[in-house]
């Protein structure tokens, strides 16, 4: 059996398989930041502001109008899993909940019957850059849990666990296991109504790390799933005997195990597997159901309710320029890390 199923040059987003709906990367080199927790005005000319994507001088602002992120906006009927590998992300949300997580954090959120949330990533240091390395997730819920209660967890980096394997030269592969687990290693618990809180739905989400000219083998799995690998960062990979460049997505066989060879350079990857969810997908913007008239009631229902308003005092807020981790839920539990 052929392990390579298929390979796909990487764009913006990165075109992801049932059950997942979207995937980005956001690496971004930001500058120092002023005392609004942005660059200096002057960095942001000719840049247009609030809808800014183009990469220029190494970041971009998205859609901040000041701080770079995503100000207020909604979400109904499916998840988003946020994994920062560096920078800090400021969270807030419809349900009064907030928080703050930066390297080796993972947000993940049910959004549900619908729910607001801003993703800002202030500019913390003043005297030295703000780096920023994350993934945007969307995992999609089937129908019966479309319409469950929001549901916002933090999966902080000291429990997400890292497994590291090394090949007969000594190198090693390093896997970080957010969703599902490799081995021994298992990730914490998703949220409740999560299509990954299944273990028969299969759902892994890892990132793996190969030291240069290392050598891995990717276990089998079940053989209902689907399974992709985004090679981000590196120079070539070689998976049984095929040779592929940087900044691909190969979908690969579940029933295989599957060797991997890196090239002369660190490679770095995205590994987003699941059972597909096989039901009908329909999109429109940050709003995912199974029929357009489902997403005629969704943007009704948020013209009226704004799923439950903003109960904060601006669209893009943050948590200052303390360099603390933190969440705050919206039955008043609160999480402080180091």
């Amino acid at each position: 059996m052929k392990s390579i199923i298929r390979i796909q040059k990487l764009g913006f987003p990165w075109q992801t398989q049932d059950p997942f709906l979207f995937c980005a990367h956001h690496r971004d080199l930001y500058p120092a930041g002023n005392g609004d927790l942005g660059p200096e005005a002057k960095s942001l000319q000719g840049r247009r502001i609030g809808e800014d994507f183009t990469l220029k001088e190494g970041w971009r602002m998205y859609h901040g109008q000041t701080i770079p992120g995503f100000p207020y906006h909604p979400h109904r009927g499916f998840e988003t899993i946020t994994i920062a590998t560096e920078g800090t992300i400021d969270h807030f949300d419809s349900l009064g909940a907030s928080g703050r997580f930066s390297n080796g954090d993972v947000q993940w959120m049910t959004a549900g019957k619908g729910v607001q949330h801003s993703e800002m990533f202030p500019l913390i240091h003043p005297d030295k850059e703000n780096p920023l390395e994350i993934f945007q997730v969307w995992l999609n819920l089937p129908k019966k849990d479309k319409m469950v209660e929001p549901h916002y967890a933090m999966l902080w980096a000291e429990d997400v666990q890292v497994a590291t394997v090394k090949d007969v030269n000594g190198l090693s592969t390093t896997i970080t296991v957010i969703a599902g687990d490799y081995l021994d290693t298992k990730a914490p618990r998703p949220t409740p109504n999560s299509w990954a809180n299944n273990p028969s739905n299969g759902v892994r989400v890892w990132t793996i790390k190969m030291e240069p000219e290392g050598e891995w083998a990717l276990p089998k799995a079940q053989k209902n799933v689907n399974r992709t690998l985004f090679f981000y960062s590196g120079d070539e990979v070689v998976i049984d005997g095929e040779k592929i460049g940087v900044d691909h997505a190969i979908s690969l066989a579940p029933e295989e195990d599957i060797t991997l060879k890196s090239g002369q350079k660190e490679a770095c990857f995205l590994l987003l597997q699941g059972k597909p969810i096989n039901e009908p997908v329909a999109q429109h913007g940050p709003f995912v159901m199974n029929t357009s008239q489902e997403i005629q009631q969704a943007f009704a229902d948020y013209q009226q309710t704004q799923f439950g308003g903003w109960p904060w005092d601006r669209p893009d807020p943050t948590h200052g320029s303390e360099n603390k981790r933190f969440a705050i839920y919206a039955d008043g539990t609160e999480e402080r890390k180091i």
